[in-house]
């Protein structure tokens, strides 16, 4: 028994029609976008890291945040052992990476100048304060 030919080409054009059926057309993101990105997240980062409180039960603690063109934190955050700083550090990681992509992708340049380290860390009124 012969088979008519729009059955045997049925299933590899239905085939072909999901396939590209699940295609989305994917925008690339433009460097205002990925900017703002990097914005919210900082915020976040900064947020959390403004609610965190100092004293005898606590550890003030500092970590690099951002990524410089060159090389090196664009600045130290400030933070005490109050809030999840797991989450914080996690958070401040991502940031990093995502800041140092950026970077690449969009050729930004820098004045390559070093970001100057906290040489302690003091409390005060409840508040970690850096010391340069």
């Amino acid at each position: 028994m012969k088979k008519p030919i729009f059955k045997i080409l049925l299933v590899p054009i239905c085939l072909l029609l999901f396939s590209t059926q699940c295609e989305e057309d994917i925008v690339p993101l433009t460097i205002d976008d990925e900017q703002q990105e990097l914005t919210i997240l900082k915020t976040e980062i900064e947020n959390l890291a403004s609610a965190s409180i100092c004293g005898d039960t606590f550890e003030c603690k500092f970590i690099g945040l951002g990524s410089k063109p060159c090389g090196g934190p664009r600045s130290y955050l400030v933070y005490s052992t109050s809030i999840n700083f797991e989450e914080l550090e996690n958070l401040v990681d991502a940031y990093n990476q995502k800041e140092s992509e950026f970077n690449t992708k969009w050729e930004i340049v820098s004045d390559c100048a070093t970001t100057n380290t906290p040489t302690s860390i003091s409390c005060e009124n409840n508040t970690c304060i850096a010391v340069y």
